[in-house]
């Protein structure tokens, strides 16, 4: 071990926890269904993982909620998608994507919405996932007079658990009473469906999908998403002031399944899902492979400081590329997004259903309650990361981002639209975070103890130009050439990525890696990660480009002198369904992005 979719509601038509073909019944006597065995408790883990004093200087965090204004250490310790309804968003000294024209993507078409398709095989899904038809309002923020703050689902109360189980059960009732009612249960779980399926194409563009994932879009998509859905809750409750809590999977302390969701008597379980990984399995965000506990949680940690600060280069590489009318979908995924967000959903979706249901696809993530406490701590990660203070712009203020707008159905079963740029101050919306420690901030590899015997790893390394394009079916070690020598301030870039859209994929990222250790990812060497979700696409091929950020990872690792590096491409699932098409290494381009 190294050093340390718009409430564009759909009518299902089976019951929303049906059983998905292929799968097993819930059974406490099948040993599939059973938590995996584990001898100590996780307190206990979390003892072994303290008691590691040789690790602990860069475990030390103070306590802050990762909002607003936060400094990493510069020490070791450290469309329903709508675009352009109208008014521009503008703001002096914000980062803008360069156009020619105006080109934001059109309102879908409710009366054209049509079938939905099974990523890999092509296949008519069983659900409808089509929302009722009705008239729509700008909607308003109201005035809120006090925060709501959500918490942590590890340490919620029973007071709190008892109105959120009563919320859902309320939710899962309208489905059985009144199956048009837009706050269902089933018809806010379809959601993904309609808008990551194919049920709309962009308005004049026959067979060109309209998806909200994959693209600057993604964050304050679901930000509204989660708004309206905890409005949904807290009206069917009496409770204005309820709030979803988030799974706190960034923090050692919520790197399990929360226990709220696991008890199999409460409406917030959810019998599809990766039955091995229920508590006190620990989530590995880097699918890894590690099976020892201190390990996965080290990974962790390297891992969310990585897509959070080290590889971040620009406002895109976070936030995901610029998404327009006319545009191919999947434009690209930001760090976040391709990072924790994807490793969660595969981690707890189920591999005994065909399509890894229902977190594992994106058609079926919103049927697992769960679903929407992990998107509430990915919101939590974008509120951290516009917080940050590093070289790095964190406002867009391209028209074709502000002007996004959405249509989701509210608590009152009014059909309303929304814009992205509405939404960029959650404080705004009535909301904020329970206070937590955020111990990645200041995870920092620690730099090698000494310089990397260039000669020994070039031996086992072939030039690009022999290479590539790469299909990624083993570990692949790359000699490339610096645009300058030593510690410059440099950009790998992986481009013409192509992959099979209907694949859970991933591979990780190092430099001048010496021993090829996969398993372990905290070491100053790994320089980042690409991941993807199960998704659907007309021709079932995604293509994207990844850029990652050398500057900490040149400084830790001691590239003094040096004109080459080598790269090592790690496959950490369906290496061989991707092809990158070129690597290479450049100046850093203008943090705008």
């Amino acid at each position: 071990m190294a050093f340390l979719q718009s409430s564009f509601t759909a009518l299902a038509t089976n019951p929303p926890h049906r059983t998905p073909p292929n799968s097993k019944p819930f059974s406490a006597t099948n040993p599939r269904h059973r938590p995996p065995p584990n001898s100590k408790p996780f307190s206990a883990k979390l003892s072994h993982f303290s008691a590691h004093a040789n690790r602990t200087p860069r475990f030390q965090v103070s306590c802050n909620n990762g909002g607003e204004n936060q400094k990493p250490s510069s020490e070791g310790g450290r469309r329903n998608m709508l675009l352009g309804l109208g008014g521009l968003y503008g703001a002096s000294n914000l980062i803008s994507e360069p156009q020619a024209h105006a080109a934001p993507i059109k309102p879908p078409e409710f009366k054209a919405c049509g079938e939905a398709r099974e990523v890999a095989t092509g296949d008519l899904l069983d659900v409808n996932c089509c929302p009722p038809v009705s008239d729509n309002i700008d909607y308003k923020l109201p005035q809120f007079d006090k925060l709501r703050v959500r918490p942590a689902a590890h340490k919620v109360t029973s007071e709190y658990l008892a109105k959120f189980e009563e919320g859902i059960r309320r939710m899962k009732k309208l489905d059985k009473d009144d199956p048009m009612d837009p706050r269902g249960f089933t018809q806010q779980a379809n959601i993904h469906c309609a808008y990551c399926n194919g049920a709309y194409d962009q308005v004049g563009r026959k067979d060109l999908d309209l998806q909200v994932h994959n693209s600057w879009l993604f964050f304050p998509f679901h930000r509204w998403y989660l708004y309206f859905y905890e409005r949904i809750i807290g009206k069917l409750i009496d409770d204005p002031t309820f709030v979803l809590p988030f799974w706190n999977w960034d923090n050692p302390k919520g790197m399990q399944m929360p226990r709220i969701f696991d008890n199999t008597r409460s409406p917030l379980y959810d019998e599809n899902r990766n039955q091995a990984h229920r508590p006190p399995a620990i989530i590995d965000l880097g699918f890894s492979g590690a099976t020892e506990d201190l390990q996965i949680v080290v990974n962790n940690l390297t891992a969310m400081y990585s897509e959070m600060i080290r590889s971040v280069n620009s406002t895109t590489d976070f936030m995901g590329m610029p998404y327009r009318d006319g545009s191919s979908p999947n434009p690209g995924m930001g760090t976040s997004e391709r990072g924790s967000h994807v490793a969660v959903h595969a981690w707890v979706g189920d591999p005994r259903n065909k399509y890894k249901e229902d977190m594992g696809s994106f058609y079926s993530a919103g049927r697992d309650v769960l679903f929407y406490s992990h998107h509430a701590n990915v919101d939590r990660m974008w509120s951290i990361w516009r917080g940050l203070k590093t070289d790095v712009p964190k406002e867009i203020n391209d028209p074709d981002y502000l002007n996004a707008a959405f249509l989701f159905y509210d608590e009152n079963k009014q059909l309303v639209r929304v814009k992205a740029g509405d939404c960029l101050d959650y404080k705004k919306m009535g909301y904020e975070f329970e206070k937590v420690d955020t111990p990645w901030l200041n995870y920092k590899p620690s730099k090698k103890a000494r310089k990397a015997k260039i000669k020994k790893i070039t031996s086992g390394a072939e030039t690009a130009e022999k290479l590539f394009p790469l299909t990624l079916k083993k570990v692949t070690r790359v000699l490339l050439k610096k645009s300058a020598k030593g510690n410059a301030d440099e950009v790998l870039v992986l481009e013409n990525i192509e992959t099979d859209t209907s694949k859970f994929i991933k591979f990780d990222v190092f430099v001048n890696d010496e021993d090829d250790e996969a398993k372990e990812l905290d070491k100053a060497e790994y320089a980042g990660t690409f991941a993807q979700l199960p998704h659907k696409t007309k021709d079932k091929k995604g293509r994207s480009t990844i850029n990652l950020r050398l500057t900490e990872v040149y400084e830790d690792i001691d590239v003094d002198g040096d004109d080459t590096i080598v790269v090592t491409l790690i496959p950490r699932s369906n290496g061989q369904d991707v092809t990158i098409g070129g690597i290479k290494v450049i100046p850093s381009p203008p943090r705008s992005g």
